[in-house]
């Protein structure tokens, strides 16, 4: 019996894992055609871009299906939940390291790219390749590039949406927490209603994160094309989407399951995996609040 229980789960063969490549693959592709097809030829791109979408979410319902069922069989020792652990720790610090390279992109086009521009050091790179009147700006200056390529555009300010999303983020922090300690005590009723919260409140920083967007977009026509500055803004806030994106589909798969009593006191790393990823997505929202809103 001891062997048993040492015994290390090995799951079947399963074809999610080339399911999930295939259909990242179509999303990514159908993303890229979209945002740099020419005018009237961008049906392709937002069909593939549709269908990879659904593809994704199908495969999300397969997968989890699967480790849901292998769970629910008892397969998981205490030796696959340590892995599960260091398995989620290491794909955290992968994201903390994807991050941290857009976060470096940031800081080097601000600090270095931008200055040299200007004429800092020899000056050899402004008089040689830029224009007479170019100056060394960030933001709606732009270096005077995106006024005479795709025109002037105005940033978003940080204490209207930003700062209600900042607010409905870390108030997810503690809505999430307060239902992981209701988890351990075995309060059911607690854990779903904090951690419905929590889900409705990421659905909210969503929309309201569409809707700056848009207004970005149409408005203060602060898109892709506008410079260096649009390229990092939307790269990071838009990443960070998706991250939100992500972290609240995986709540509400976890609401479920605590609704269908999945979870004990002593076996619920599901839910603490999500819950760590959550706080992640929390803390990368600060550094983004600060270093692409505020400064």
């Amino acid at each position: 019996m001891a062997q048993q229980q040492d015994a290390y789960f090995v799951p079947s063969k399963s074809q999610w894992p080339i399911v999930a490549a295939v259909v990242m693959f179509v999303t990514v592709l159908g993303a890229a055609h979209w945002l740099n097809a020419p005018p009237g030829e961008a049906s392709l791109g937002k069909t593939l871009l549709t269908v990879g979408f659904i593809g994704i979410l199908l495969m999300f319902f397969g997968w989890f299906r699967s480790v849901i069922r292998e769970s629910l069989a008892g397969s998981y020792n205490s030796q696959v939940d340590r892995s599960f652990r260091m398995g989620m720790m290491w794909f955290i610090f992968s994201e903390v390291m994807f991050f941290g390279a857009f976060f470096g992109a940031l800081f080097y086009a601000r600090m270095f790219a931008v200055p040299w521009l200007g004429g800092e050091g020899h000056g050899v790179l402004t008089h040689q390749f830029l224009w007479d009147d170019y100056s060394a700006a960030w933001g709606t200056g732009g270096g005077n590039g995106p006024a005479r390529i795709g025109g002037n555009f105005q940033t978003v300010a940080p204490w209207g949406l930003p700062l209600v999303n900042t607010l409905i983020l870390l108030t997810s922090s503690v809505t999430v927490t307060i239902a992981h300690h209701a988890l351990k005590a075995g309060h059911r009723g607690k854990i779903l209603v904090f951690l419905g919260l929590t889900v409705l409140l990421g659905a909210t920083f969503l929309y309201f994160q569409a809707h700056e967007y848009m207004e970005a977009y149409k408005e203060l026509n602060l898109t892709l094309q506008s410079g260096v500055y649009g390229s990092t803004f939307f790269m990071l806030t838009g990443f960070h989407g998706m991250h939100v994106t992500l972290g609240t589909i995986m709540l509400a798969i976890i609401w479920l399951r605590v609704a269908k009593g999945h979870f004990t006191k002593e076996h619920h790393f599901a839910f603490e995996a999500v819950a760590w990823y959550w706080h992640f997505v929390d803390v990368v929202w600060l550094g983004l609040f600060m270093f692409v809103y505020i400064l």
